[in-house]
This record gives C-alpha cells, structure tokens and sequence, in this order.
C-alpha cells in the first residue's frame, strides 16, 4: 500500500519457560493492499493476555497457535486508516486483533473488528469492555451462576479479569475472597476494590486462609490459576459450589502438563460442578452485557486499571510481567 512500512515482532521459535528476545525476531515489511472488506488499522495499544503465550506453543487449543514466522497473535485498539468496508469507515477506531505491530490489515467482520463508541477510553474497550469484561461477567453469571449472599473467591484477583470478577461478584452481592500474590495488590483489592478478604498465595498457608476467610466454604471459585491454588480452594469447596475454569496461568509456563488436582474428589462429595469456558461463546450477548458493565462503571461501582509498557520492542518484557506478578490490572502496550 504505497510506501507504508509496518513494523511486526514475529515467533522465531517456540518458547520454553518464560519468553526471551531470541524467541520473536523483529522486521519491516510492505503493508499489503487491501481486499474488499478489509480495512487497514494502525495500531495505537496492544492488549497483552495469558492466553498470548497458549497460542506461542503448539499445543492445540480454541483457534490454532501461532506459526514460526508469523506474527504474534493478540488483541488491541487502532485508528483505521484505509477502508474497503461498508461497515467500518476510515477514521474509526476499533477493538480487532492487531497482533505485535504497527499496521494490521483486518476484516471487517464484527466477531473480529469491533468499532468503539464515540469518545470510549480505549484502555477501558481493552479491559473492562473487552475480552476481560466479557469473560468476568459469562464466568461469574453464567458458569458460575452467583447468588446474593454466597461465598465467591477470585484467584489473580488483582489481574486484568480477576479485578473485574471480584467487583462483579460484590455487585452481585456475594462476599469476596480475593487470592493475590503481594501485598501492594491485597492492598488495592482492600481498600481500592472493597472486597472482604485476601490471601497472598506467596506469604500466606492458603488452605489455612480459606478456612479462616470462607467459614462456610467457597460456593463459587473463579479460577484463573489452575495449580496449587486450585486443588487448595476444591478442599474447601461447598456443597453444590461451582468452580469456573477461566484459565490456569500457573502453568502456561510449564514444559511438561503439571498433575492434576488432589482434592477433586471433593467434587463428588460436595455435588459440586467444574466447568470451562470461553467467553466468545457468548458473543451474541456481547451488546446487552456491555450495556450493563457500562452502567457500572458510569455509577462508581466499577473501575478499571492499567499497567502500561511503551513502544512495540516491550511487547516481550511485559508478556513476560504477567507471569511474574508484576502487573496490577490490565497489562498494555502503548505502541
């Protein structure tokens, strides 16, 4: 597309263990021309996911993984610059999947490309009215199926999805457990979140905490950790309760499947219910629920977050800050 250059960060292996620079090589190419229905996006910020490493490795999951050679895969907000789309003009701004780079030549399809309303905080469309949204509130009300008055414990509660979860789930009425992994995140899930209690799986004997913080057990667990954390919350369980995979980041890292959870056999004695999820299946729900979301975050009851990292070159670094705790809300790169 005449002279544009795009600047892209590309799998050059697969990694093992946390990402490092000789995983991703960094080129600049032509920007292809578009075909009809497609438009051209220049990407501003880049949301980073755990679900971006899942799709680094092989392991087949909801959409392929990523090809050595291509570009990394993720979502993000851009201005668009050139349109062959009836539907998205030039000079909108979309929620689509960029990937790590500069230019993203995108199709105008609405499970994909997404227009933002006007004057919308594009940090917000990242977090709270994007994927993260959209997983908080399916998981919680319709996985989940929270009731007024019940048990809720969040693990990540301080992250990206997990800080939505546990305001969702006050809202909704339920006492709060928050699992975190330091004390400046229990801090903010206290006094910023206002949720009830905390446990910080770094410092703290968990199952001794859930006894002390749950005396009438977990009716509901929002698990986005999987590992240790959740076979400690499946002995602590309900009856009837209900566990909502989410995701089980304690592990995306890990070169060989850990093994499964001891206490799952708790299950069967509680009468209790596993399920997974993914937050697209819901997608024709997409509209109303954010609506909702939207009404909370106009009244004060729901806020959002951002931990920011700068230019295309840290897309790597901050991948990488999420499996080390390092973030507090949603990690995002500003391109």
């Amino acid at each position: 597309m005449g002279d544009l250059k795009n600047r892209r960060v590309v799998l050059a292996q697969r990694p093992e263990g946390l990402v490092t620079e000789d995983d991703f090589g960094h080129d600049e190419v032509d920007v292809a021309d578009l075909a009809s229905g497609e438009v051209l996006v220049q990407t501003e910020y880049i949301g980073i996911d755990a679900t971006v490493r899942t799709w680094l490795s092989k392991a087949e999951g909801y959409i392929p993984p990523v090809e050595i050679g291509e570009v990394v895969r993720s979502s993000g907000i851009g201005r668009v610059v050139a349109s062959r789309s009836e539907r998205v003009r030039e000079g909108a701004l979309v929620s689509t999947l960029t990937g790590w780079q500069e230019y993203a030549v995108v199709s105008d399809d609405p499970m994909l490309t997404t227009p933002l309303a006007e004057g919308i905080d594009p940090l917000a469309a990242l977090g709270v009215f994007g994927a993260n949204g959209l997983t908080a509130y399916v998981g919680l009300t319709e996985i989940g199926r929270v009731a007024q008055g019940e048990t809720v414990v969040v693990s990540a509660a301080a992250g990206a999805t997990g800080s939505i979860a546990v305001q969702i789930a006050k809202i909704l009425g339920c006492r709060v457990i928050g699992i975190t992994g330091t004390d400046e995140k229990a801090a903010w899930l206290i006094d910023g979140l206002g949720i009830d209690g905390v446990i910080n799986h770094r410092t703290d004997d968990v199952p001794a905490q859930l006894r002390a913080l749950c005396p009438q057990r977990v009716d509901v667990f929002f698990d986005n950790t999987g590992g240790p954390i959740l076979d400690a919350v499946l002995g602590r369980l309900a009856d009837h309760a209900r566990v909502v995979l989410c995701g089980a980041i304690s592990s995306y890292n890990d070169l060989f499947k850990p093994p499964g959870p001891a206490n799952y056999l708790n299950l069967i004695a509680r009468r209790a219910r596993m399920e997974g999820f993914i937050s697209w299946d819901s997608w024709g729900r997409y509209a109303d629920i954010m609506d909702t979301l939207g009404e909370w975050v106009a009244d004060g009851r729901l806020e959002h977050r951002s931990h920011i990292f700068e230019g295309l070159p840290s897309a790597p670094r901050a991948l990488n800050a999420m499996f080390l705790g390092e973030n507090i809300g949603k990690i995002v790169v500003r391109v």
